[in-house]
């Protein structure tokens, strides 16, 4: 399966493309900031290149000097949303600077599927991002711009995913990026010529898992691909709420009960929150059923669940709502996810008042603390996830 994972990750785009030729940076890497970062940048870079060359064995060092580059560029999010609208933050070949990536985005320059060899790369991260964001940026962009450029629904233990729950690169990540790195690849390689080179190259450097077969195909069609981003993009929430049906049927069709099923659910459930809850906590049920029954889905799990505690904390169930965030809590901190963990403890810390337990409460809110600011950038913003979660605790007072 990682073969297979890998094949699909390495010769094809997100939208679609072919790639024709397999490619990589060959040689040490520098990545470096350019002009004025935010504050956490330089550590969480530190951080990230750390983590590749001790897991993936990459050859890349922060700072200028080697003859491959990556620049992590900071633009102000307008900007960025003006030319991807649907982009957070995105990666480019062959373009070292914002003006240089717009001149460049509709020539062979800027287009990945044109690259023989990959000599420089810009990740391109909103200049106002929250701390969590610009992790989580830094994590999925740079590992793009060094290998796979593709996102797979199918994945669950993966950055490279449009579901967007997995956010910090897992331990398949790193094994599918020392596997791109591998000295048995080269660039300009061909599928068929990757795909003789992988069986030896995963007995290697993954022992424990058997032997490569081969496996059978398990697409993904672009139509269930385009209804799921229809349902998670822009437009009309009927016309959202349709596509999420369609994904769900067509999930239903192919017979999955993966990760891709799931999603489908999960997005309606989002959709249906505020006009249709008895159909949103249906959904997330049925999302939940499956992440749980998923291997590396856990993320996905504590976000499903955090969901069902919001519905029971505003229907008056608060030690329903405390027993989802007890579920939750362990699956989010292995994830990493601070905005998730500071909303859990707000849940938390609510439920209990509700209970008449105010110490619990406040030291909820004490742990709540302690992520919020990471997760939610802005003192602003966290006083408004609280009021929000506060507001579920008073619709949730009416049933007692």
């Amino acid at each position: 399966m990682m073969a297979r994972d890998f094949l699909e990750l390495n010769f094809m785009l997100e939208s679609g493309r072919t790639i024709p030729q397999f490619s990589r940076f060959e040689g040490p890497i520098s990545v470096t900031l350019q002009g004025a970062a935010p504050p956490t940048a330089a550590t969480e870079l530190s951080r990230l290149v750390t983590r590749l060359r001790s897991e993936a064995n990459i050859p890349i060092s922060t700072g200028a000097g080697a003859t491959n580059r990556i620049s992590i560029a900071f633009v102000p999010r307008a900007e960025m949303s003006r030319e991807v609208p649907n982009a957070a933050c995105f990666v480019v070949p062959n373009a070292a600077t914002w003006a240089e990536y717009r001149a460049n985005r509709r020539s062979a320059a800027g287009d990945w599927t044109k690259v023989q060899r990959r000599t420089a790369a810009t990740v391109f991260i909103p200049a106002e991002a929250t701390p969590q964001e610009l992790r989580d940026c830094l994590h999925e962009e740079t590992s793009q711009a060094l290998g796979p450029l593709n996102d797979l629904y199918r994945l669950s233990n993966s950055v490279w995913n449009d579901d967007n729950f997995h956010t910090v690169l897992t331990r398949y990540d790193m094994m599918q990026l020392r596997a791109v790195y591998a000295p048995e690849l080269r660039s300009g390689m061909s599928v068929p010529e990757v795909q003789a080179k992988l069986p030896a190259v995963f007995a290697r450097i993954n022992p424990g898992g058997g032997k490569v077969t081969g496996l059978p195909e398990d697409p993904t069609p672009r139509a269930f691909v385009n209804a799921l981003e229809r349902a998670i993009g822009r437009g009309s929430q009927g016309a959202r709420k349709a596509a999420a049906m369609t994904a769900i049927q067509m999930s239903g069709a192919q017979g999955w009960q993966d990760t891709r099923a799931a999603f489908g659910w999960f997005a309606l459930g989002r959709l249906s929150v505020y006009d249709d809850p008895e159909t949103a906590i249906a959904a997330f049920a049925n999302a939940g059923a499956i992440y749980r029954a998923t291997p590396g889905a856990g993320i996905q799990s504590a976000h499903v669940d955090m969901q069902l505690a919001a519905f029971a904390l505003s229907s008056g169930r608060a030690s329903d709502a405390i027993a989802l965030v007890n579920r939750a809590i362990p699956q989010a901190l292995t994830g990493e996810n601070a905005a998730l963990m500071a909303t859990l403890y707000l849940i938390r810390a609510e439920a209990y008042e509700t209970l008449g337990n105010p110490a619990q409460a406040q030291q909820a809110r004490l742990d709540s603390a302690q992520w919020a600011r990471y997760g939610f950038g802005s003192d602003a913003a966290v006083r408004a996830r609280a009021a929000e979660v506060a507001a579920l605790a008073r619709a949730g007072a009416r049933y007692n």
